[in-house]
């Protein structure tokens, strides 16, 4: 089935003509906005002390939050509109610790206001530049009896988030009492939550009559003022990592600490923010949010930390091949092939060959790790290698592994097994971030939490876990099309896509599919899991793979259902489009706005065929409606270009 071009373009061109207009406006505030938080003169509260509600209101275009206080019981809310429409209905907030209750008894003590510019760069993620424009306003309260609470609210285009600051000395927080209320008629798409984060997500019709249970800090809902996705961001080991409950037939979805354990404390305290990224489909799925409230980056000099596609061989080889240098140097030829600047070295290398699980006490010196590591280079490969999280708890084993590896030439280390989210393993996240930075080393995160602003306050973080990726056997199609608009919105995600030769994969009978993730899903170590044979078997797959890019530069959603449909666009710093697209249900033909840009392009597209991948080039025109014929639980991936005299492909 060849793909045809809908000329549909006057349509298209008018329901896009807000999104070109929001574009226009960022590039114009790109250039004026200085690079550092810009403090507005603190003001009193215009209100009287009295007065039971303040509203914060943002840049143009941005929601408006709404703090009121219960003057019967002195319970602080916090609510959320867009257009005069409801995103989020009055929700509690607040904390209680050892010594005082913030949840209730509260008398307002007072306000002031600031606005938050800031211009930052980023190796990794939707978009390289970004630009932060929002609004704060803190909230002074007291209880009774003169303890402090100051909520600190923001509010952007694309989200609004609040976080605690207890100014005193006021013992362990025992719980939050922070909650989202979600208005009526709203529905979600929730994963159930596991220490590993890598349980699927279910769309509910309603929201309220979601089963009772934990869910993951990620959960997407459509309401009547929009798309919410409640986040959290920066979360050191000054705290735990939180989950979201929810009790069925309840519109509100509570917020628990790891195992409600108290979070330890010594003086002040600056809690995570709580985060809601909300706007259209689109502004949600391009959003920055949660990197923008994070720290700016603690490394200075960032020019050693390089993302790009990667060879990954434990799919492709398992333990033997991490167990054998001639089987790597082979990866590395084929690496090299490609044009892939990496080859990740999994689980086996350190280990006894009688025993896998057991480290090697003489690691150091009978390792041919270093004899790979100089035959890559040689042919500028980058090597990466697996370690158990274990090996680096104790400070001095940590500081043996790290400079070791360093010293051998090693590009970065993918991290395993942390399965925990509290403040203790957050501890020890902030130690080794350090330590990894330090050592020059790129950080890959598995059976981790989740990236919560950490790719920004430190960027050789390129990639994380926390999802059910391609070597589980549980996906499912809905899955596929649910982790763009959740999981991937908050930051690189470690799916390692490209595994052709898995029986399991919920896309088996769509190639395209498979390789439409590839662009579909961010992550700055994109990990290629497939055998070299399956993609010399595949020769228009293992073409677009070689032109993958090292990281993108701006990121938009074409078109998209979540849990049934996503296609994005990710545009490399060459000008080129990449475009990955998944589906559910049966095979169909499916319409994708050209929303790339006036003018003309060509579009090469790599669809499913009776006997394998076909590619197809059309000429279009920015505004067009492409239709696509996918499979049955298919997809498709493209490359689109700009079109010039004499040019035929959109192959640099």
């Amino acid at each position: 089935m060849s793909v045809q071009l809908r000329a549909r373009s006057a349509q298209l061109r008018a329901r896009s003509a807000p999104l070109r207009a929001r574009t226009i406006v960022l590039t114009l505030c790109s250039a004026l906005l200085a690079t550092a938080a810009t403090a507005l003169p603190t003001r009193a509260d215009a209100a009287a002390p009295s007065a039971a509600a303040w509203e914060v209101r943002g840049p143009h275009g941005s929601p408006t939050a709404v703090v009121a206080l219960d003057p019967a019981d002195g319970h602080a809310t916090l609510a959320v509109r867009r257009d005069g429409a409801t995103v989020l209905e009055p929700s509690p907030v607040g904390l209680v610790t050892e010594q005082a209750d913030f949840s209730r008894g509260l008398t307002y003590a007072g306000r002031s206001d600031r606005t938050v510019t800031e211009h930052y760069t980023s190796p990794t993620g939707k978009s390289r530049m970004r630009v932060v424009h929002m609004t704060e306003a803190r909230f002074r309260f007291r209880t009774a009896a003169g303890a402090r609470l100051d909520l600190v609210t923001r509010v952007a285009p694309d989200g609004v988030a609040y976080r605690y600051v207890l100014p005193g000395a006021d013992g362990n927080v025992l719980r939050e009492t922070s909650a989202f209320t979600l208005p009526a008629g709203s529905n979600a798409l929730l994963g159930g939550y596991r220490a590993d984060n890598e349980l699927r997500f279910s769309r509910y019709d309603s929201a309220a009559t979601a089963p009772t249970g934990a869910y993951m800090m990620q959960a997407l809902f459509q309401t009547p003022g929009g798309y919410a996705l409640i986040a959290e961001s920066d979360v050191d080991g000054s705290y735990a990592g939180a989950q979201l409950t929810h009790t069925a037939d309840s519109p509100t979805y509570g917020l628990s600490l790891w195992n409600d354990e108290p979070v330890q404390t010594s003086g002040a305290l600056i809690t995570p923010w709580r985060a809601l990224v909300t706007g259209d489909l689109a502004t949600v799925t391009e959003s920055t949010f949660v990197d923008d409230l994070a720290p700016a980056s603690r490394v200075r000099d960032t020019s050693w930390i390089k993302p790009g596609p990667a060879l990954w061989t434990w799919l492709a080889g398992g333990k033997e091949a991490g167990q054998s240098l001639a089987a790597q140097e082979k990866y590395v030829d084929y690496a090299t092939e490609r044009g892939w600047p990496y080859e990740v070295v999994d689980a086996g290398w350190y280990f006894k060959t009688d025993a896998w699980d057991v480290v090697d006490p003489d690691w150091q010196t009978d390792s041919w790790m270093p004899e790979l590591v100089r035959y890559a280079a040689a042919k500028g490969v980058g090597i990466h290698v697996w370690l158990h999280y274990s090996l680096l708890t104790d400070p001095a084993e940590r500081e043996k592994w790290l400079s070791t590896l360093e010293s051998w030439g090693v590009k970065g280390v993918k991290i395993d097994f942390m399965d925990s989210e509290s403040q203790e393993r957050m501890r020890w996240y902030d130690e080794v971030l350090e330590s990894t930075a330090r050592h020059h080393l790129m950080v890959n995160f598995h059976g981790s939490t989740i990236p919560k602003g950490i790719q920004r306050t430190w960027p050789q973080v390129m990639t994380m876990e926390g999802v059910g990726g391609e070597e589980k056997r549980t996906n499912t199609p809905e899955q596929l099309a649910s982790l763009p608009f959740t999981r991937n919105v908050i930051g690189s995600m470690d799916f390692t896509p490209g595994a052709f030769h898995r029986p399991y994969r919920p896309n088996v009978a769509s190639d395209a599919g498979e390789l439409g993730l590839t662009v579909l899903y961010e992550s700055g170590i994109q990990n290629l899991s497939g055998t070299p044979e399956s993609y010399d078997a595949r020769p228009e797959a293992r073409r677009y793979l070689e032109q993958l890019p090292a990281r993108w530069e701006e990121t938009r959603l074409l078109a998209g259902d979540p849990g049934r449909s996503a296609v994005l666009a990710r545009r490399a710093a060459d000008g080129r489009w990449f475009i990955g697209g998944t589906f559910t249900g049966p095979a169909h033909t499916v319409d994708v706005p050209v929303r790339l840009g006036a003018g003309r392009w060509l579009v090469e597209t790599v669809t499913d065929g009776p006997s394998g991948l076909v590619r197809e080039t059309h000429a279009v025109r920015g505004g067009d409606i492409l239709a696509v014929p996918v499979t049955a639980e298919g997809g498709f991936a493209a490359i689109a270009c700009r079109a010039h005299v004499g040019r035929t492909t959109c192959e640099n």
